[in-house]
């Protein structure tokens, strides 16, 4: 997934928003169904890297392509929302986990129907268009007008006259291929050294926490005498009390704006994962502070989505938040072996658990004064001009609202 996201983000700002949206998808579904038919272990191995290929680059190019649909008052609201459906998935796959474990599941059958939802979604996105606004930004602005006509259209509104605004200066690249996509990864750093390691920062330490108590719960849970059952049942229960987090995250963040959610929220999650190690021996109390974790946390991702998609303008937006992503998948690849074989048996659980939230409280400090809110902000002018966006930033035109829906 660290390999897709990075790769994939680049694609994404090269060749467009709408062929990424599809194709990543598609390649997760192919590979994932190849790999329930794998004759050897490292050939699932492969084929399982290489869907998550697919699926890491899904996450960048996704929230770059809807948050240049969204309109700028509800573009936070509706970046967050999207994460909804990552802890309904989550329930569903603990349920279907735990029912395919006393069925005496076959891992096999688990990734064919894990796959066939993907391929109907690649069916289904081959229909969403091209990216108004990485097409003006591209300077093609008579595909633009084609999108934003033809969406017009469909919502059955009267047309009216709109500006597209003209597109930057970019500088020209004859790059090509990998060397390209570093290329683009190294003006990530370039464009705005503070953001981008707020950007980082953030999602390394935030999602450490996460998949550190997702990776090694049902673990946890069977070395202090829960069954089987209770153990996959508890992680089930914090991303099925999760999907409250989200649609409270989706309320709340335009409301408060991205900084504070994030700000308040994740340190209360980090500090109720401690305290659900310190309550382990009362199996109810340590139930309750995995559900607040499970609710806190997610109420800390789904903005940070947003807030990281928002960061960055439109030339580098999937590859600002792949490259982000990319290194939360490094480090969460890698972090849980960390996890089980040193730090939780030498440290102990609520030591281990204090300093996965310290360092998640670092990012948050280094957030609050390197990097600006993006709430009700224009996307283009976010990491040059921290200024709150005026009426000379938009389009002219009473109807210019389809033209700059990532304004």
């Amino acid at each position: 997934m660290a390999a897709g996201a990075v790769a994939w983000g680049s694609v994404a700002d090269r060749i467009g928003r709408k062929k990424a949206f599809s194709t990543t998808l598609l390649v997760f579904a192919v590979f994932s169904v190849l790999a329930a038919f794998s004759p050897t272990y490292g050939a699932f191995l492969l084929l399982r890297f290489l869907a998550g290929v697919g699926l890491g680059g899904c996450i960048p190019v996704d929230y770059a392509l809807i948050s240049e649909f969204s309109p700028r008052r509800y573009r936070g609201r509706i970046l967050t929302a999207l994460d909804l459906w990552w802890p309904i998935g989550g329930t569903l796959c603990g349920l279907a986990s735990t029912v395919m474990l006393d069925l005496g599941g076959n891992w096999r059958w688990m990734l064919g129907a894990m796959a066939l939802p993907a391929l109907l979604l690649f069916w289904v996105r081959r229909g969403v268009p091209e990216s108004p606004i990485y097409l003006t930004a591209k300077g093609r602005e008579a595909e633009a007008r084609t999108v934003i006509d033809g969406l017009v259209a469909r919502t059955g509104t009267p047309a009216e006259p709109y500006a597209v605004p003209a597109p930057p200066q970019q500088e020209a690249s004859s790059k090509r291929g990998l060397t390209e996509t570093f290329a683009q990864l190294g003006r990530v750093w370039t464009f705005n050294p503070r953001i981008t390691s707020v950007a980082w920062a953030l999602f390394v330490t935030i999602m450490l926490v996460y998949y550190a108590a997702l990776s090694w719960m049902p673990s946890i849970l069977a070395a202090e005498g829960y069954s089987n059952t209770a153990a996959f049942t508890g992680t089930t229960l914090m991303s099925a009390v999760g999907i409250a987090g989200v649609a409270a995250s989706a309320w709340l963040v335009d409301v408060i704006g991205r900084k504070w959610l994030i700000g308040v929220s994740a340190p209360l999650a980090s500090a109720a994962l401690v305290l659900f190690a310190l309550l382990l021996g009362t199996p109810t109390a340590a139930m309750v502070a995995l559900g607040v974790f499970g609710f806190t946390i997610q109420l800390t991702i789904p903005v940070l989505y947003a807030y990281v998609a928002e960061l960055y303008p439109t030339s580098m937006r999937a590859t600002g938040f792949g490259s982000a992503s990319a290194a939360s998948r490094v480090a969460t690849g890698f972090a849980p072996l960390l996890f089980g074989t040193l730090m939780w048996p030498v440290l102990g659980l609520p030591l281990t658990f204090t300093v996965l939230g310290a360092a998640a409280a670092l990012a948050v400090g280094w957030m609050a004064v390197a990097a600006p809110e993006t709430k009700g902000r224009e996307l283009d002018h976010m990491g040059a001009d921290p200024a709150p966006a005026t009426a000379e930033h938009r389009p002219a035109g009473p109807a210019a609202e389809p033209a700059r829906h990532a304004n």
